[in-house]
């Protein structure tokens, strides 16, 4: 499985190109024969991106060449040993990026000026997505996870023990053996054993150390996130690690006990039994805020208005509908240009726009299902301003 960062998400949205291909499909993670199936659905898909292409004026040698990089995912074994819920894959002229994620898609090929994103915005959602922090002395697990899946975040920069954040190797001497501060015979230091080791202000301060320095290493990946963070860990390293953290969703409830004795499967059950609430309200909250600015010029359902807002940096909160399209084109200020059930060549889905202009102007994404959408239409949005 791979991980699909706020930055990986940013980057695929920035992106320009004549042209930009998405594909998505689910696939299945074991089986001969279901990984057979993988494979052949991505064939199909990417014969169909090819006849895309040809449509919209490119020749049919041009158009082989883009989907190249795709056709050649389609012999390596290697990759199709290891799948997740749903493959998403990019393709321009200049290269291709792919994700295998914990995310089952419906079929799709996009073609256009930008990429398709708006498969991608449940893992991205405040209802998508969280962090849990697994702390002990011996060990530091940072998961990923969703609603459904959790994946292990491969840390780097980020000490993995207090043993680690102490350069131990010096430290461990000094646990049994410490010098009193008055002088013994000899004019030397009297020696004086502490039993299992160094007084409990020391202990505090050494931990507490160990926690600047994983906050710290932690502050690159998560300096972009608003996911909620949730500690696991016995209750008394949660103060402490408080004190430490700067990251400012960190969730006040935790996960107590030695989370060495869990599996990620086990916390990332545990730590959503804390999150769900969170999210519950947080997009309760957004809901009742919509209806109460409905009609003032503070919000809007209505795409022609809610597409050029995102574009402008407008949009605070939008509400976007699941498997919901709405085909057209824009014009060079953001403005809907034509509007559209049905894609025609050259066509971008408004409501793929809106999303990820939206998430462009650090605004606020719920992907939800069509009927938790206030209003009853296919988006709803809140406007800054």
């Amino acid at each position: 499985m791979d991980l699909l960062s706020g930055d990986d998400l940013r980057a695929l949205i920035e992106e320009r190109a004549d042209p930009c291909v998405s594909v998505f499909l689910p696939t299945h993670r074991a089986g001969p024969a279901e990984l057979q199936q993988n494979r052949i659905r991505l064939k199909n898909l990417l014969r169909e991106a090819e006849d895309r292409l040809v449509e919209g004026g490119r020749r049919a040698s041009a158009a082989r060449e883009i989907v190249g990089s795709g056709r050649a995912l389609l012999e390596d074994g290697a990759f199709w040993r290891h799948q997740a819920d749903g493959l998403a894959l990019f393709l321009t002229p200049a290269g291709s990026r792919h994700y295998r994620l914990a995310l089952r898609f419906p079929e799709l090929v996009v073609v256009g000026p930008r990429f398709h994103v708006k498969p991608l915005l449940p893992l991205f959602a405040e209802d998508g997505r969280f962090y849990v922090l697994a702390l002990s002395q011996k060990d530091v697990r940072l998961l990923q996870g969703t609603r459904q899946s959790v994946t292990e975040v491969d840390l780097t920069g980020v000490p993995r023990s207090l043993a680690d954040a102490l350069r131990y190797d010096q430290f461990e001497k000094q646990l049994q053996l410490h010098t009193a501060s008055g002088p013994g015979r000899g004019g030397r230091g009297a020696v004086v054993f502490h039993g299992q080791g160094m007084d409990m202000e020391d202990t505090k301060a050494n931990i507490l150390r160990y926690f600047q320095q994983i906050d710290a290493g932690l502050r690159d990946f998560l300096r972009e996130e608003r996911a909620p963070l949730v500690l696991a860990g016995v209750e008394y390293l949660f103060p402490l690690y408080r004190e430490a953290s700067a990251y400012p969703h960190l969730l006040e409830t935790g996960i107590a006990g030695n989370p060495e004795l869990l599996r990620a499967e086990e916390l990332h059950a545990r730590a959503w039994d804390v999150v769900k609430p969170h999210f519950q309200k947080a997009q309760a909250q957004a809901a009742a805020r919509y209806q109460e600015l409905a009609g003032t010029g503070r919000a809007s359902d209505r795409l022609e208005e809610v597409v050029p807002a995102a574009h402008q940096g407008r949009v605070d909160s939008l509400f976007v509908a699941v498997g919901a399209e709405r085909w057209g084109t824009i014009g060079p200020d953001g403005r809907v240009a034509e509007s559209r059930t049905s894609p025609a060549p050259g066509d971008e889905d408004l409501l793929n726009v809106a999303a990820a202009e939206t998430v462009r102007n650090r605004g606020t994404v719920y992907a939800v299902e069509p009927s938790q959408v206030p209003g009853g239409a296919e988006l709803a949005a809140i406007f800054r301003y």
